[in-house]
């Protein structure tokens, strides 16, 4: 699997996540087998690129290589420039987001919404792939709803324009999140084009990457939501792929020292007030996904304990409060 003049050693990498994918999550995800991962989306608008959170997504200091940057947006010169920008200071990938349902990007056609206007698609590819010298990607569903199917389409205008892989989720705009991703549509664009395609959608456990790998032939796979608070599935899925065979999960001494990294890691980089607050999601999917702190408390009193860490404000406390949760698992 290869990005331009990058060599994935292994087909899993991580799926850009807006409030999700940020330095510390990548580098994080990156230690534990992450082949690839990519920046929260990143405004096209020069206006807004010195707001506190543009700063945040723009930050790769000590980001291991390729550094992956997406960017979104409406109008071809200013994804172009941004592109031009984010080249500047260290993208070695672009990432166009043309997946994201979310009604606040969409109503301003961006992300998923322009996949209702091929036209568009195509001057925005094409102005990108003519700012830069380094490879450009695209991201994107497989239409505006489930009748409104055009991402064989929109795949064939991506490899005529030059973006270097396609990343397709298997969901419509209009789906957003709900029901079951499918597969046949990442099929029939692995089928269209020459490029390499990754799949992406509803991707959680080593078996299901398997399936998926063996239905789309797609050359690799992006986890997003299957990696909230199990940042070990990337190494499980690419050892279950290499071998057949699952890895053991990983023991609470081993979750105790990886989660208590992260959120002091999350302190470190937005500041101990933002970083608490930022860390409150991720605590929530560590502890409600690993099985060893679910066996050892009952759903009530997790649910307890869970409830009395989202009222922590300061940085000690809540690491103090965690770590005392999880010696109570250990």
């Amino acid at each position: 699997m290869r990005i331009g003049n990058w060599e994935w050693p292994h087909q899993i990498g991580m799926a850009p996540m807006a409030g999700v994918s940020d330095l510390p999550f990548r580098q994080l995800c990156k230690s534990l087998g992450a082949a690839y991962t990519v920046s929260e989306m990143v405004t096209s608008i020069p206006a807004l690129r010195n707001t506190r959170k543009s700063r945040w997504r723009a930050d790769h200091r000590g980001e291991a290589e390729p550094i992956a940057v997406q960017i979104v947006g409406t109008e071809p010169e200013l994804l172009a420039e941004a592109a031009r920008y984010n080249q500047g200071i260290g993208a070695q990938i672009i990432d166009i987001n043309m997946g994201c349902p979310a009604k606040k990007v969409c109503k301003k056609m961006a992300g998923s919404a322009l996949l209702a206007d091929p036209v568009l698609v195509e001057k925005i590819l094409l102005a990108v792939v003519a700012a830069v010298d380094i490879p450009v990607t695209l991201k994107i569903r497989t239409g505006l709803n489930p009748d409104h199917n055009n991402a064989v389409e929109i795949a064939q205008l991506a490899e005529s324009s030059g973006i270097a892989a396609i990343t397709v989720h298997g969901r419509s705009r209009s789906q957003k999140y709900t029901g079951d991703a499918e597969y046949e549509s990442i099929r029939l664009v692995k089928q269209t084009v020459a490029i390499p395609v990754l799949a992406n959608g509803d991707i959680t456990t080593p078996e299901k990457a398997e399936q998926v790998l063996d239905y789309t032939q797609a050359d690799g796979l992006l986890i997003g939501r299957g990696a909230h608070g199990n940042p070990w599935i990337f190494r499980e899925m690419s050892h279950y792929l290499a071998t057949g065979k699952h890895l053991d999960p990983p023991d609470i001494n081993e979750f105790t020292r990886v989660m208590l990294v992260h959120i002091r890691s999350l302190h470190a980089f937005y500041g101990a007030i933002n970083g608490v607050r930022i860390a409150r999601k991720h605590i929530g999917w560590y502890l409600n996904g690993y099985a060893g702190v679910k066996s050892a408390f009952p759903d009530k009193l997790l649910s307890t304990q869970l409830q009395q860490l989202l009222r922590i404000d300061g940085a000690e406390e809540q690491i103090e409060k965690l770590q005392s949760c999880l010696q109570k698992a250990a």
